[in-house]
């Protein structure tokens, strides 16, 4: 049984490339990719945080790993990112779109600059990183994109409007590109995360008030752990997931199977 298992869900020696993964949780990501025995990228706007997340994986004593600076809002950071990604381990079989940031500015209050810079982070880099390195899958014939949706895909959380809008727009472009890859050999799927809080989402987002409603609402009642969504990712990327595509899977204590 062990060794079916590890069969079904083997990822050793493949290439795994994670957005946004000198944060929270696409750190945790990246490091759950490098212990199943992949090769990681790990890419960031903030290369110190992404060398950060590769120390901390070459100290659990795995050394395939590399860390790009990235900007998801430009082309050409993608473009050199695979370039760079493709001389240090010839190939990519797995992408994680995570890059991103929030805002809890009042819907009045938004400006453009802060309008732009959510969606341009959120949505453009995950429609980039779907398209470069998409491109590449297809020509390659197999692959496997996570994006990340959010409980605020719809319907909206409060106090997050850009950040709704994108979050919609992403679990939309995860399903077009599902359907249009399916006989590509390269899955598109999304993960829909529950509420596993950051620093900052402590200060900016989750008062006393709002955190009794949030897990009010979670049949778990709990907050959730990065590590909890390990095994939804490293799922999507494997074989055992061979024909899951298009799909956005919650992995939220219940909160998006509640009502009242």
């Amino acid at each position: 049984m062990n060794n079916y298992v590890s069969t079904l869900f083997n990822l050793e020696g493949r290439t795994a490339v994670v957005t946004g993964a000198g944060g929270h949780l696409c750190g945790e990501m990246a490091r759950s990719f490098a212990r199943a025995g992949c090769q990681v990228a790990v890419l960031d706007l903030r290369l110190e945080k992404a060398k950060a997340v590769e120390d901390e994986i070459r100290a659990e004593g795995f050394t395939e790993v590399i860390s790009l600076a990235i900007d998801v809002a430009k082309k050409e950071d993608f473009e050199t990112a695979l370039e760079q990604i493709l001389a240090a381990f010839g190939k990519v079989d797995i992408l994680v779109n995570g890059a991103g940031i929030n805002g809890s500015t009042p819907f009045f209050d938004i400006t453009l600059d802060e309008w732009y810079a959510i969606l341009n982070s959120q949505i453009t880099g995950t429609f980039l990183g779907c398209q470069v390195f998409g491109e590449y899958m297809v020509k390659q014939g197999k692959g496997s994109i996570i994006n990340i949706s959010s409980a605020s895909a719809g319907p909206p959380l409060s106090k997050a409007f850009t950040y709704s809008v994108a979050k919609a727009g992403i679990l939309n472009l995860t399903q077009n590109l599902g359907r249009e890859w399916g006989t590509k050999g390269v899955r598109v799927n999304a993960i829909r995360p529950g509420f596993l809080p950051t620093e900052w989402n402590r200060k900016n987002f989750i008062t006393p008030e709002r955190e009794a409603a949030i897990l009010g609402h979670t049949p778990m009642a709990r907050f959730g752990d990065p590590s909890e969504l390990t095994g939804c990712i490293l799922w999507l990327a494997s074989d055992a997931a061979s024909f899951v595509t298009g799909a956005e899977m919650a992995v939220d204590g219940g909160y998006s199977c509640m009502t009242i």
